[in-house]
């Protein structure tokens, strides 16, 4: 009766009707309201839509600082390379200024043994700050999420 009733309003004839117009009537009750399981079905897939956007923005927010995490390690690993090529010019150089009053090898081993203490600090300076380091987490998309479900929080209870 109500797609009869919808099909006369518009102007068309009863079984001129396309199927979205039968699920845009079927979906109203003949006083214009929308019944309580098409409002929960809309809700349904209007919260499985925010979700999936809220991933998608997830993804690209991660993948996003994934290519900027690569870009800058691969910088790192170079100027790193270069590093290790000009340390090694100046260990060689060290043991040739100590070798003067020394012998080369107890030179070499001065050198040595101060080149190790220097990584000792660098490893435990390393692993302090990777201990404070963020854990990479998609901060917007989080954020988003959160205002999404306590904007779904106070419209539930208004009702």
């Amino acid at each position: 009766m109500a797609q009869v009733t919808r099909a006369r309003t518009n102007g068309a004839r009863p079984d001129q009707t396309g199927p979205h117009e039968a699920t845009a009537t079927t979906a109203r009750t003949d006083g214009g309201s929308r019944s309580v399981g098409t409002l929960v079905k809309q809700g349904t897939e209007q919260l499985s839509a925010l979700i999936r956007q809220e991933l998608r923005l997830a993804q690209a927010e991660l993948t996003r600082k994934g290519k900027r995490a690569g870009f800058g390690g691969g910088l790192f690993g170079g100027a790193a390379l270069m590093a290790f090529f000009g340390l090694a010019s100046l260990i060689g150089a060290a043991i040739a200024a100590i070798s003067g009053p020394l012998t080369v090898w107890a030179a070499a081993l001065i050198v040595a043994g101060g080149l190790m203490l220097l990584a000792a600090i660098l490893a435990l300076a390393g692993r302090r700050e990777i201990k404070r380091a963020v854990p990479p987490v998609p901060g917007e998309a989080v954020d988003s999420m959160r205002h999404d479900l306590e904007t779904l929080k106070e419209r539930a209870t208004k009702r």
